[in-house]
């Protein structure tokens, strides 16, 4: 079972899958599934290209130090193969949330990352003070878009010309699940 509301051991409804807390032991996998150009062009620069073992072992000292956010492994047969997690907001936000993911190549277009969302959402609204979780899309990743709608997100807005990468203006599209209380 979870050892806390921030670090939960969730099942997905797929065979072998689930969401767990991230280990030390996880970093081969990680620096393995993580570098990946199709996934870091999908995410914040804050994710690096080339991803190495080294990235993979500060991503986990950073979040088995994280006492606000939730942080978990994708994981499919024994092996972690994705993150999922969610960013609480504060102040006049602080009854919404962030959820962000990636999943391995090889896994996609199983499901998995739709699973994921959703299992992940129904858990944080279900157990936090939150009434609004919202995810921002890059344009060009339809497969995302397509997950955040299966699991029950709705577009609300197209935020023309609001990121940068790899040197591009790109648009972005705002998704979000509320809860109704």
């Amino acid at each position: 079972m979870a050892d806390s509301l921030l670090t939960p051991t969730l099942a997905l409804p797929i065979p072998g899958a689930r969401l767990r807390p991230w280990r030390q032991s996880d970093a081969p996998a990680l620096a393995h599934y993580a570098n990946d150009r199709a996934i870091w062009q999908n995410l914040r620069d804050t994710f690096p290209h080339p991803y190495t073992t080294e990235d993979a072992e500060y991503f986990l000292a950073l979040v088995a130090d994280s006492q606000r956010d939730i942080h978990l492994a994708i994981e499919v047969g024994g092996e972690a193969v994705g993150n999922i997690g969610v960013h609480f907001k504060s102040d006049i936000r602080r009854r919404s949330a962030e959820i962000g993911y990636w999943l391995a190549r090889d896994y996609w277009g199983r499901g998995l990352a739709t699973a994921a969302v959703r299992t992940l959402s129904d858990y944080v609204l279900g157990n936090f003070d939150v009434c609004r979780l919202f995810a921002v899309v890059f344009e060009p990743n339809y497969a995302s878009a397509r997950v955040l709608e299966k699991a029950g997100y709705a577009l609300e807005g197209r935020l023309r010309k609001s990121i940068v990468k790899d040197g591009q203006m790109l648009d972005s599209r705002l998704y979000a699940l509320i809860k109704e209380e």
